[in-house]
């Protein structure tokens, strides 16, 4: 049964308790409880990387390079 939903751990979490009665949690991302990804419903599974990602792996690219005398 779904307690609450929260940040927690710096992350979108659901809490919820098992049949034992423990309070366990899961990433939210993992559950259904959040809205549907309008990117991955409009991308219907033809790009796997979202253009914010991927200017983010390239920026990290870059810095990584640079450190390294690249």
């Amino acid at each position: 049964m779904l307690s609450t939903r929260k940040q927690n751990w710096g992350e979108d979490r659901v809490m919820f308790y098992d049949a034992a009665g423990r309070l366990r949690s899961l990433l939210a991302s993992w559950t259904d409880v959040a809205e549907p990804d309008v990117f991955i419903q409009v991308a219907a599974g033809r790009s796997f990387v979202r253009p914010d990602d991927l200017a983010t792996l390239a920026a990290l690219i870059e810095q990584i390079e640079r450190s390294h005398g690249g």
